[in-house]
């Protein structure tokens, strides 16, 4: 399997690469459209700020390369949000996969800290994305690890996705908000799946065995 991974202006993106390899499978780190075009799973992965971000994908032309990929894609923590239609975060507009805003937390009492960061539990589980997890859907007789039956995940983030149609998985943090979405070929999380011990490589591998859409 090919997979690649997107390179561009954003940190934490070899902690990807590493998860990827820890799986036994070497990723291609890259920003050659046509080798993105002919992976069999590409991801997007990335901390930093957004207008930078879109600045420097608009400038190689990777925000079009990505919108019209056709194979399964991840995107990981600003990856989520970049494929959103618009971000608080520099007031710029991203690539608009999702039909949704970033919006920045606003804390409500004192101990609501900016940016949320730490473990928190996703819920609400939905799609081969969360396969063999406790809280699926449409879970099945498998045994489960007690990891799987509740999923923490590993979160750093001003900014969120509000719930929407496409909402696959939620998490709270002074209010309820999507940890993941899918609409068609793309997938995202908003936590850091490379971080989250068994729940985020349980996760790499149902994105890498998803079947093409």
């Amino acid at each position: 399997m090919d997979v690649a991974i997107v390179k561009y202006n954003a940190g934490n993106i070899y902690s990807v690469v590493n998860a990827i390899k820890r799986l036994g499978i070497e990723p291609m780190l890259t920003d050659d459209a046509e080798i993105l075009q002919k992976a069999d799973r590409v991801l997007f992965p990335g901390q930093g700020q957004a207008r930078e971000a879109m600045d420097y994908l608009k400038a190689h032309k990777l925000d079009q390369v990505i919108k019209n990929l056709k194979q399964p894609v991840l995107g990981i923590c600003v990856g989520q949000q970049l494929l959103c239609r618009h971000s608080e975060e520099g007031n710029v507009d991203c690539i608009g996969i999702f039909d949704v805003d970033v919006k920045r937390f606003q804390p409500q009492k004192h101990e609501d800290k900016v940016p949320a960061m730490g473990w928190n539990e996703i819920y609400d589980l939905r799609t081969d994305l969360y396969r063999g997890f406790g809280n699926r859907i449409d879970e099945t007789d498998e045994i489960i690890s007690d990891a799987l039956s509740h999923p923490y995940s590993y979160f750093v983030h001003s900014y969120y996705v509000p719930l929407c149609e496409e909402t696959i998985a939620k998490a709270d943090y002074i209010l309820p908000y999507s940890a993941s979405l899918h609409k068609d070929n793309f997938f995202t999380c908003q936590f850091h799946p490379e971080k989250s011990g068994k729940v985020g490589e349980q996760i790499i591998k149902n994105f890498l065995e998803i079947k093409e859409i």
